[in-house]
């Protein structure tokens, strides 16, 4: 299966999402022209969840009017399980109805991947597995949060991953080479940490702030190469081997069409790469893990 380097993500057609988020949930109509334009530029996949708000009802409606139904590949999540203490079998109904109603909110007959969202419910992944061969998903897989089921996604035959990625990030660097290895498509989101990484510094919560002076190392390296912190972000990113697919949500089309020009130049030189890495250090998950921001506050 065929994926474009860049996914577009939409759960900010369905919530109020990100840090940096200032102008809120895109209209309907804002939403339509952003895939409209991802299409036209060559993105054939898209990013959702049942937990997007309405991102999924968005998706279907825009799709249909657009006549992208046959043309865009669609991935989206199964909700948490483990935490609802279901039997075995209450799980499988479970997956199963969230898989259905995906498919009828979307409109289509089958998800390019579908993917557990909550990590622990990977030891439930025989079942999602189970829907490929009735020909409801292209393949399962899972959004990993932290770097502890990494193994688990080895062993289980996973061939779809989705994880953050960015500059601050190392928790998956070993992973990488596994998943290659394994023939593992590997999603990356996050890739400017939800904003956190652009956003002006009188901005950062205090929860966060400890992540100023890494941002004033690497946007010197940026300047010193003739770039901007953007740029030094995405070609970060998009030279690792290993990765398939690049997720970005986007608010309009410009800043679409600003992460497809990034995504377009050539992964940092060598020499670049390796002072962007020698400047970061191990950051707590605290800073990293957006899952934890609000914990912290």
């Amino acid at each position: 299966m065929h994926f474009s380097k860049l996914m577009l993500g939409t759960v900010q057609f369905g919530l109020n999402y990100g840090i940096a988020n200032t102008v809120g949930k895109p209209s309907y109509e804002t939403a339509r022209d952003i895939i409209q334009a991802a299409y036209e530029s060559g993105v054939n996949c898209l990013d959702t969840a049942a937990g997007y708000g309405d991102s999924e009802a968005v998706l279907g409606r825009a799709l249909a009017e657009l006549n992208l139904k046959d043309k865009m590949q669609v991935i989206s999540k199964v909700p948490g399980i483990t935490q609802q203490n279901l039997s075995e079998s209450a799980a499988e109904r479970f997956i199963v109805e969230s898989v259905e109603n995906s498919l009828a909110r979307l409109g289509v007959k089958r998800l390019a991947a579908c993917l557990f969202h909550v990590e622990q419910d990977i030891r439930y992944i025989g079942i999602l597995q189970s829907l490929e061969k009735k020909g409801l998903i292209g393949g399962a897989g899972i959004s990993l949060d932290t770097n502890h089921y990494c193994d688990d996604v080895i062993a289980a035959g996973i061939k779809y991953v989705q994880l953050p990625y960015n500059v601050l990030d190392k928790r998956f660097d070993s992973f990488f080479p596994l998943a290659q290895q394994n023939g593992i498509a590997v999603f990356t989101r996050s890739v400017y940490l939800q904003g956190l990484l652009l956003m002006p510094e009188d901005q950062i919560r205090e929860s966060l702030l400890e992540v100023i002076p890494v941002r004033r190392r690497l946007a010197c390296l940026a300047v010193e190469a003739g770039m901007d912190m953007s740029e030094l972000c995405m070609r970060f990113v998009s030279g690792n081997p290993a990765i398939t697919c690049i997720l970005t949500g986007v608010d309009n089309i410009q800043q679409l069409r600003q992460n497809l020009q990034l995504m377009e130049k050539d992964p940092l030189p060598t020499a670049l790469y390796q002072k962007v890495k020698a400047s970061v250090p191990i950051l707590e998950e605290k800073i990293i893990r957006p899952f934890l921001w609000n914990k912290n506050r």
